[in-house]
């Protein structure tokens, strides 16, 4: 068995400084020296998951194949490193105290006093070695949520204490992020928010092993000297990580910076070829230098925090630069799309893609768009509820059903188009019992979405609780809007399009979840060169 070895990484002085950025790029350079590597996410909240977080307050809710609902930096680790993450690599305090309790109330610790050390941080411990003990990886990178400091995420502080010290100091390692401000009015950058930081980490036992600092301007050596004096690491091992023109940047600017030689150095293992990121440089090129612009209208209800589509709009850069154009992205907020809204905000666009989301707010917004994409010929994708609001629009205004909805909105509805799953409808624990993860879906002979995947059948992530009512299918049909991909075993509907339309298509699953630098997803791929077309037309 391998003898994997941990690097974590934490952060300081503020959040959103970007520590899962840093633990994908760091993970994409020892890949790309020949490495087998994964990265898991520690997030201190006391939740199970964020299955039942609101996207305003925590961005979007990440997916994984094995049904994991998952932080969204899960998603960043996918994108980067081009290889599926599954349960174990996202954990919550809320996780580790359930699994703690139920094991309390089986007897097994024998009518010990259950404390945090050692009850909590043993289980802590155990979850970060889950994926290092399958013998598939060489390095676990460990990102701890939170900012060095809450008073959540001592225990995780507290764990990788016990843990860099049982496994040895070349197994595991800590890098702590932290922020190096510039003060205008001085005009200096400032290291003390970043000595606070350590200082505070090591008052709790950690020392880290290198400091990657956020900086708007670059660090000179003089900083980097006074960094290593007062934090307790050498010079080298102070890594600058400069404000990037986009994400896929930082994997270069971390190889500039050495930061993979570093880590391997302190983990003991060997310096192998340099890095070949050909493809991944290909795909920045092609990303910064688009021959076209097309505007992609984004009806949703949580645009105002972008992060909650954010697997979507880097499906969107990746779709993006293998069509060689811009996608600029239009945010449509769902609920100020009126009747006499829609030619207005609508106007211009190339294409237009309803988002998933769940309840009432915004919904017949979102079925005016889709009607001003059908009617319109615009290129329409539909992800999810989008492709539910296709349904709705098309089941009112070209077969006659005004009173057709979802019974998720209006349980009294005459024509329930969408309707609940069967199994659905007796649960009343809403967390993690929707239709989640991998299922497999076959695409019809002759169909757009076939193709578009050039396959038959094909396994796309989920994320829902209603469904496509089949008793309405055939009318349906028989009206110009058709099936074209069923799940195999249920029957139940995953895609429909419109053949004498440009280019429409809704899926019930989430593409954007399979998006890779490595692997454009191919529906993207479809709807941003159909929008060119729209486009150049």
């Amino acid at each position: 068995m391998k003898n994997t070895k941990y690097v974590f990484v934490t952060g300081g002085v503020t959040s959103s400084l970007g520590k899962g950025i840093i633990a994908a790029s760091l993970a994409k350079l020892l890949q790309a020296r020949g490495y087998s590597v994964t990265i898991q996410k520690l997030d201190p909240y006391i939740n199970i998951d964020p299955g039942t977080l609101n996207p305003y307050e925590h961005g979007e809710c990440y997916v994984t194949d094995d049904g994991a609902e998952t932080d969204l930096d899960l998603g960043h680790y996918e994108r980067f490193l081009n290889i599926p993450t599954s349960q174990a690599n996202n954990v919550t305090t809320g996780r580790i105290y359930q699994s703690v309790i139920d094991k309390e109330r089986k007897g097994e610790f024998l009518g010990k006093t259950v404390q945090v050390i050692p009850h909590i941080t043993n289980e802590i411990k155990r979850r970060i070695q889950i994926l290092g003990k399958t013998g598939k990886f060489d390095i676990v990178i460990t990102e701890i949520g939170g900012t060095v400091g809450d008073i959540e995420s001592l225990p995780y502080v507290e764990s990788v204490r016990q843990l860099t010290w049982e496994l040895g100091e070349e197994n595991a390692i800590v890098i702590h992020l932290t922020l190096i401000p510039y003060l205008a009015a001085a005009g200096e950058l400032k290291t003390k928010p970043t000595q606070h930081s350590v200082k505070m980490l090591m008052q709790s036992g950690v020392s880290p092993d290198v400091l990657v600092c956020r900086t708007e301007h670059q660090i000179s050596e003089d900083i980097k000297r006074k960094l290593a004096l007062f934090c307790n690491v050498k010079k080298e091992d102070v890594i600058q990580s400069i404000d990037a023109e986009t994400i896929y940047d930082v994997p270069n600017l971390m190889l500039d910076e050495g930061l993979d030689k570093v880590v391997l150095k302190k983990l003991n293992l060997t310096d192998k070829v340099k890095p070949e990121l050909k493809i991944w440089n290909n795909f920045v090129k092609r990303h910064k230098n688009p021959k076209n612009t097309v505007k992609i209208g984004l009806i949703g209800k949580y645009v105002e925090l972008k992060d909650a589509y954010k697997s979507i709009t880097e499906a969107f850069i990746h779709a993006g630069a293998t069509n060689e154009v811009k996608v600029e992205v239009q945010w449509i907020h769902s609920e100020e799309l009126t009747v006499e809204d829609v030619p207005n905000l609508l106007k211009g666009l190339n294409g237009i893609l309803v988002a998933p989301g769940f309840g009432e707010r915004g919904i017949e917004g979102k079925i005016e768009a889709v009607k001003y994409a059908r009617e319109n010929n615009i290129p329409f994708l539909g992800i999810c509820l989008g492709m539910q609001m296709a349904v709705i629009e098309f089941s009112r205004n070209v077969l006659g059903f005004s009173d057709a909805n979802s019974a998720e909105m209006n349980k009294k509805t005459k024509y329930p188009v969408i309707d609940l799953m069967e199994e659905q409808k007796s649960i009343t624990n809403y967390g993690g019992t929707m239709r989640l993860g991998a299922w497999d879906c076959k695409l019809k002979e002759g169909s757009k979405i076939k193709d578009i995947y050039q396959k038959e059948l094909i396994s796309e992530r989920h994320r829902h609780r209603y469904e496509f009512n089949s008793d309405y299918l055939t009318k349906i049909e028989e009206a110009g809007m058709i099936a074209t991909g069923k799940n195999p075993k249920t029957d139940l509907v995953e895609v429909v399009e419109i053949p004498n339309h440009p280019w429409f298509v809704g899926v019930q699953y989430h593409p954007e979840y399979k998006s890779t630098v490595l692997n454009p997803h191919p529906l993207f791929v479809g709807f941003i060169k159909a929008s060119l077309e729209h486009y150049l037309n």
